[in-house]
């Protein structure tokens, strides 16, 4: 997978000239909406065939500050599909200096349009198999 890249922009920054803290949780969404248009199961398809998968957890480890004009290389992956939730891990990297910025996580369920949970394995083999092959790849990483 390409990672997802991100420069700073001014009005990320707080008045001590930092990236603000709440801007890092947005660039998590960016870097995993890319991520899923990148492995063919992008939000607008999903949406299109009636999936919704909401944001139910975020953690963040906030390690580096960046600041304006930075360059932040987000890596995100799936490390954990247990048929009804999703948990996506983020690593975030300084390109010039290469610190790591931050690392994350979002935790997602999968539902219809009607607010209802979906058993992605029936409805959906196609996604339910690319996640179960994504999560096992990080698997047999570790």
């Amino acid at each position: 997978m390409k990672d997802y890249m991100h420069k700073v922009h001014y009005h990320e920054t707080d008045k001590m000239g930092i990236t603000h803290h709440s801007n890092y949780i947005k660039w998590m969404e960016e870097a995993r909406v890319d991520y899923l248009d990148q492995i063919g199961f992008g939000y607008a398809r999903l949406e299109r065939d009636g999936i919704m998968s909401p944001v139910i957890g975020v953690e963040c480890q906030y390690k580096t500050p960046t600041t304006f004009d930075d360059t932040v290389i987000i890596r995100a992956e799936v490390v954990e599909y247990k048929r009804i939730k999703l948990v996506i891990g983020y690593t975030m990297i300084n390109a010039a200096t290469g610190a790591v910025v931050l690392t994350g996580r979002t935790t997602h369920c999968f539902i219809n349009t009607e607010g209802r949970p979906i058993a992605l394995a029936k409805q959906f083999p196609e996604f339910d198999a690319a996640l179960k092959a994504l999560a096992a790849v990080k698997e047999a990483a570790e």
